[in-house]
């Protein structure tokens, strides 16, 4: 039997069938090695275990009385059943199995600051986290993905919780979707199109106004942003930097906060939302920041990072956001796009020298070259700036 010390938790790994005809064996294993290792607690990893019987239960039982609070965990659908139906789970700590997916091979249509999305067959999407503790982080996308949908906003909500790898992911079903980057890519639309259906959908958003305590507040997590640049900026530009974030006025209405041609799907005509976890409320100053960086300033100095993370020439990507600006804005006025433009790259770079900081970009040349640039655009647009509202 397979077995690992977790500080002081005896882990087991059961694995095929236990009925009358080795229960006692299976319980003399145990208990040999929990005489071989000193253990406080037992954890049960029944990923493995196909069946077990009425014997097999009894030897969980006794090893219960030792360890009172052991736990059976990964349990596949059909011996939970046996595990549920004989009271076990009103007695013991018995969690659920995942089913396991394989992305390899499978194409990515879309990525955001928290995991990968992989197209695993033509009706079905499989978001994979990058944290292999993600299970919070599932259930608060699910629970923020069903407030939105309740609120009309046409959302994909994901139906079954999977393994992936050594992390975990969410499955959803999107029948002959493809995402406005593949549409994109394809030719089946234009720029022109791709930012017309893109602005309608986030005007919807932005339309929507939400209860406080159901979503994040994007200007707290802004303040967070601009509180980190105290070490990296002249002390004058900080403080204007988070007077200006402070003063923002509080705004209730839906973010997306990750909006880019990889999170918008178009199934049947019909546009829908994914990758909902960075979903929040607040002034829409703060999308657009995520959408310059997504489109343009990410990929400034590299533009090779656009093709890479959208699968467009950087070029496209600066044209798919200057029309998007125009279309959310209601005019060409080049001075006024150039206005809120400059707002939002406030925001963009403040994120974009903090993002690059966290992932050791200092001790990199590509990563000092980004930090400067962002700091350069910070110095210049941070003195002529009253104020992010537009």
């Amino acid at each position: 039997m397979k077995y690992e010390m977790m500080d002081d938790t005896l882990q087991l790994f059961l694995e095929g069938h236990i009925d009358s005809n080795n229960a006692e064996q299976t319980e003399k294993e145990i208990n040999d090695i929990i005489a071989q290792n000193s253990c406080q607690n037992i954890l049960i990893d029944a990923e493995g275990l196909e069946y077990i019987s009425s014997a097999g239960l009894r030897v969980l039982l006794r090893l219960r009385k030792k360890f009172p609070k052991m736990e059976v965990v990964n349990v596949r659908p059909e011996v939970y059943e046996v595990f549920d139906m004989t009271g076990f789970t009103e007695m013991i700590t018995i969690r659920k199995g995942y089913r396991r997916v394989s992305v390899e091979g499978c194409e990515v249509i879309g990525q955001g600051a928290n995991g990968r999305v992989y197209r695993i067959d033509p009706d079905t999407i499989v978001k994979e986290y990058f944290n292999p503790d993600a299970l919070p982080e599932i259930q608060r996308e699910r629970e923020l993905a069903r407030t939105a949908f309740v609120l009309g906003i046409p959302t994909a909500i994901p139906y079954d919780v999977v393994r992936v790898g050594n992390g975990y992911g969410s499955v959803f079903e999107l029948l002959n979707a493809k995402s406005f980057a593949q549409l994109l890519i394809s030719g089946e639309k234009t720029v022109d199109e791709i930012a017309k259906m893109s602005i309608d959908l986030l005007k919807q958003i932005h339309s929507t106004v939400v209860k406080p305590d159901s979503m994040p507040d994007m200007k707290d997590v802004a303040l967070g942003w601009a509180d980190f640049m105290k070490d990296y900026l002249a002390p004058e530009l900080y403080q204007k930097l988070r007077s200006l974030v402070e003063a923002v006025p509080e705004d209730y209405h839906m973010m997306h906060g990750d909006y880019h041609l990889k999170n918008v799907m178009l199934q049947n005509d019909e546009v829908l939302l994914i990758d909902m976890d960075t979903l929040s409320y607040g002034h829409p100053v703060f999308e657009l920041a995520s959408m310059y960086n997504a489109y343009c300033g990410y990929s400034e100095l590299d533009h090779q990072n656009c093709m890479n993370f959208l699968g467009i020439p950087y070029e496209t990507a600066c044209e798919l956001w200057k029309k998007s600006l125009m279309l959310y804005l209601g005019t060409e006025d080049p001075d006024r796009l150039k206005e809120v433009e400059e707002k939002a790259q406030i925001i963009g770079y403040t994120r974009n020298v903090r993002r690059t900081i966290r992932r050791n970009g200092l001790n990199t040349e590509e990563g000092r070259a980004v930090i400067e640039n962002g700091k350069k655009y910070l110095e210049r647009l941070l003195p002529k700036t009253e104020t992010l509202v537009f």
